[in-house]
């Protein structure tokens, strides 16, 4: 039987505000990141960063009038009719390089690359647009209570991979299967603005508890904790699920057979560590939508072997998101104007685990961070627009833009160094891991860490690289005493990034770290509504973070990539997310 939670409705005095499907399926040069020639210039990465963050400081009113969602529809209308989308005479494949996906299963996928080929394969409620604001997919429409925290989805007429319609149902069982505690989903997180959310997965509530309710088999309804301003950014990432697929196969996710998707693309291949194939799904509700016939994902994990893949002709697109371009090849390319660069809100850091001596001192921890040379980072093995981060919230949220601490001090780093030492009674440091995942870049700057330590602490670290799916693993368990790791915001706001770390047992903290002022902090900024107060608590929070360093900051970080000038819509919104729905080769 489907999962029916909560039966109710929305009482008539509710206001009621419908955001229509407005995607644009039209394409023109002048629309892209990039201009003529393929070549990206900066000021445009910050225009539509801008765009972005403008838009999203609008939506701190909520959804007021429907007009004003029809002005921004109506302004995308108008440019779109100036443009054309020209026939497409050329074969509609599109090849990439990519890591191996740690999981195509939704409630457990944590990864970049794992989060872009599930968003190829799947699709939600709402579908973020270029300018990563959330417009209307699976819902026709949305209306938003007066009090902005009840949400109600009319769901259009849709169908799964196999057929089956796609339901209310369908995304109550996704959801709770992704709150419930014993699916250990990192993402649970994602989910917490809905009431009761967070107790249902701490286990200190019921599945009935829990505000999402399924009126009909077209109608959802969402009740959250507090008025969320960016909720239906966060929404973009909340996919159906195929119940009886899932109940059915606990291996679902790892086979073409057996992976049942309701989005643009569908799973033909997948010969792990090797070779990923997508196809267009023809039974998407969207599919004239969809040009691509095909996209290949080879699995090549050296950089410079995919770079020269590229240039052979044998790769239509090479670096960011999905992989990494070598270190070397950065400055070169952009010296011959092809190199594509832009802004995203993601933050290069590393974590300390606090479980393992000495790293369950708080002055030999601010020792290994205040010694590291992040500018240095950033020039020489970053190049390509990075900027030294000596906080955790990355430039596009900023809270303190000034930092925290002063970049590479050794002479502070060796004094808390020694006394950290004291505390603790050693009188060396014992050996010590710093666990990466294969990438050029990770490699590189694992090596100047490794180095800088030696010279300024005497530390002997030994550097421990591993495949992503490993190495998330390796995480998980805190096999580890310092680890490399990015976070890309589900959204551009501060306190996406700060709330990975209020609880100590959650799958996003691995550090074993907690503060209770630090966590209440977070909590209270979720309740206020006033901005300027609520990044007073945040800019707090963070300060307690840096004061006592489970993790420190080493750069915020861009996309960096090539492409093929045949190559056109692929869709790389500014926090950072690829989306392949409307690309088109020509």
């Amino acid at each position: 039987m489907p999962l029916l939670i909560n039966n109710g409705c929305l009482a008539r005095s509710h206001h009621e505000v419908v955001i229509k499907q407005k995607y644009l399926q039209y394409s023109c040069d002048w629309f892209r990141t990039y201009n003529k020639g393929g070549q990206s210039t900066m000021k445009k990465g910050v225009f539509f960063l801008f765009r972005s963050v403008t838009a999203a400081a609008l939506l701190l009113t909520g959804f007021v009038t429907q007009s004003s969602a029809q002005v921004a529809a109506e302004g995308n209308e108008s440019q779109a009719a100036t443009c054309f989308r020209p026939a497409l005479e050329t074969e509609q494949v599109l090849r990439l390089n990519t890591g191996e996906p740690a999981t195509l299963d939704p409630s457990r996928a944590e990864d970049v690359v794992s989060g872009a080929i599930i968003r190829a394969m799947f699709d939600g409620l709402v579908r973020l647009d270029r300018d990563g604001q959330p417009q209307a997919s699976l819902a026709s429409e949305i209306k938003v209570s007066k009090d902005k925290k009840t949400y109600l989805f009319k769901l259009r007429d849709a169908v799964w991979t196999n057929g089956d319609p796609v339901t209310a149902y369908d995304f109550a069982y996704a959801w709770l299967r992704t709150l419930n505690p014993k699916t250990g989903s990192g993402s649970a997180y994602q989910y917490f603005v809905i009431k009761n959310a967070r107790a249902y997965n701490a286990g200190e509530a019921a599945i009935e508890d829990v505000g999402i309710s399924v009126i009909d088999h077209k109608t959802l309804q969402v009740t959250l904790e507090n008025p969320v301003p960016y909720f239906l950014h966060v929404a973009a990432f909340y996919y159906p699920q195929h119940q009886k697929t899932i109940e059915n196969n606990k291996d679902w996710a790892n086979h073409p057979k057996t992976l049942i998707s309701n989005g643009p693309f569908k799973l033909k291949q997948w010969h792990h560590k090797r070779k990923l194939v997508l196809v267009k799904n023809d039974r998407y509700w969207d599919k004239e939508a969809v040009k691509l016939e095909t996209i290949e994902f080879s699995m090549v994990d050296d950089a410079n072997t995919e770079l020269a893949m590229f240039e052979n002709g044998e790769l239509d697109w090479a670096g960011q998101p999905m992989s990494m371009l070598p270190v070397d090849a950065i400055q070169p390319l952009r010296e011959q104007g092809k190199l594509i660069t832009q802004p995203k809100a993601t933050t290069y850091y590393i974590r300390f685990n606090t479980t393992r001596i000495p790293f369950t001192n708080e002055k030999i921890r601010k020792a290994f961070a205040y010694a590291i040379n992040r500018q240095e980072i950033a020039e020489h093995i970053g190049q390509a627009g990075q900027t030294p981060l000596t906080g955790f919230v990355p430039v596009s949220a900023p809270l303190n833009p000034n930092g925290y601490f002063k970049d590479n001090d050794p002479v502070l780093a060796k004094q808390l160094l020694a006394e950290g030492m004291k505390e603790l009674g050693l009188t060396k440091l014992p050996p010590l891991t710093y666990l990466f995942n294969t990438l050029d870049r990770n490699k590189k700057i694992a090596e100047v860490l490794q180095a800088k330590w030696k010279s300024v602490l005497g530390a002997e670290v030994t550097l421990l690289n591993k495949e992503t799916k490993v190495f998330l693993d390796d995480q998980a368990q805190m096999k580890f005493d310092i680890s490399r790791s990015s976070w890309t915001g589900d959204y551009n706001d501060a306190i996406n990034f700060l709330e990975k770390f209020i609880e100590v047992e959650g799958t996003s903290n691995l550090t074993g770290w907690h503060n209770r002022k630090y966590s209440e902090l977070i909590r209270k900024a979720y309740k206020e509504a006033d901005e300027a107060k609520r990044k007073e608590y945040l800019l707090e929070a963070e300060t307690i973070l840096m004061d006592e360093m489970p993790v420190t900051g080493i750069f915020s970080d861009v996309n960096a990539w090539v492409q093929s000038e045949s190559v056109k819509g692929i869709q790389i919104d500014p926090v950072g997310y690829i989306d392949f729905k409307w690309a088109y080769k020509e």
